[in-house]
């Protein structure tokens, strides 16, 4: 396996597959995951949006870790997703995580964040006790409040790269100017790894300045995400604009507005690839409209992912 130690091409946020009860299908989720694994990320990250984790309880996240980690732990690393709500149960998460062997941590905005002016001791404490307990590479987390998230100030993401496990900003505003302008405030901080979270502009993520990505888009069409990365990474890019290209009707399917169905689409994509056997979310989430499942379909096949069906 391949340490974390480069975060150059796809690592993607992966979905978890439920039972009609909205338990986890751990049976599943091992399949799928040595699914995506085949399709040559880089690495994987469990209990983030994309799979659910902040509908999870303490006992299902680690249950979800242990199964990515026993099915494709020796293959690829894993990363997990870290939440609060409280600084004392991050770290709990964290150490736990540490145990159970998780390659690196991707620590999520929280709650307290909410409400201006957020002053940069707040999100600053929570990330120094989180690495003071483990010894794992941290990833921050630029979100658009829209989701939940935060977006740092200068001051505050300062303070963040002065914590010197931070290896990796995860960044998702869902906008180019802010992506750009954290861009620039890197190079003049600290260096660490500029990943998009931008799966509705993937490929210009790159051509800003991106050095990897860590996004729920890549939990479908794996591969068609990974060869595209590596063309551009490559210098490759007419052969990128072409993967990509082909990529965006299903993209803008899985990510048009409401955002939050988002979760809800992957998992009906990944039904129809005959990947998964249910696409059922956990509630408040609900199940998307015919509308929405249908752009889905059409986006899979524009690039020869459905399945022909046997007579």
């Amino acid at each position: 396996m391949v340490p974390l130690t480069t975060f150059a091409g796809i690592i993607p946020a992966v979905a978890l597959p439920m039972t009609p009860a909205e338990e986890p299908d751990l049976p599943a989720f091992r399949a799928y995951l040595r699914w995506i694994v085949d399709q040559g990320p880089i690495a994987i990250t469990v209990n983030a949006d994309t799979g659910e984790g902040p509908t999870l309880s303490v006992e299902e996240r680690r249950a979800v870790l242990d199964a990515a980690l026993e099915e494709v732990g020796d293959r690829i690393p894993v990363v997990d997703g870290v939440a609060g709500p409280s600084t004392r149960a991050a770290v709990a998460a964290a150490r736990a995580s540490t145990t159970a062997g998780a390659a690196g941590l991707l620590v999520f905005p929280v709650a307290t964040y909410l409400g201006e002016p957020l002053p940069p001791q707040v999100p600053y404490a929570y990330h120094a006790e989180i690495a003071a307990a483990t010894d794992r590479p941290l990833i921050l987390f630029q979100l658009q409040p829209a989701l939940g998230g935060v977006l740092f100030s200068a001051e505050t993401l300062a303070r963040l790269i002065d914590i010197p496990s931070v290896a990796a900003i995860k960044e998702a505003s869902f906008d180019a100017l802010r992506f750009v302008e954290l861009r620039d405030a890197l190079a003049d901080l600290r260096p660490i790894a500029l990943l998009t979270g931008n799966d509705n502009f993937i490929l210009e993520s790159f051509v800003l300045g991106a050095t990897g990505a860590l996004i729920g888009m890549s939990a479908i069409a794996t591969r068609e995400q990974v060869e595209m990365v590596a063309a551009e990474l490559a210098g490759d890019h007419a052969t990128a604009k072409e993967r990509y290209e082909a990529l965006g009707p299903l993209i803008r399917a899985v990510f048009g507005a409401p955002v939050r169905n988002y979760r809800a689409r992957v998992k009906e994509a990944l039904v129809m690839t005959g990947v998964i056997p249910e696409a059922t979310v956990r509630k408040p989430l609900l199940a998307i409209s015919a509308e929405e499942r249908a752009a889905v379909r059409a986006g899979l096949d524009r690039l020869g992912l459905i399945p022909a069906v046997r007579a």
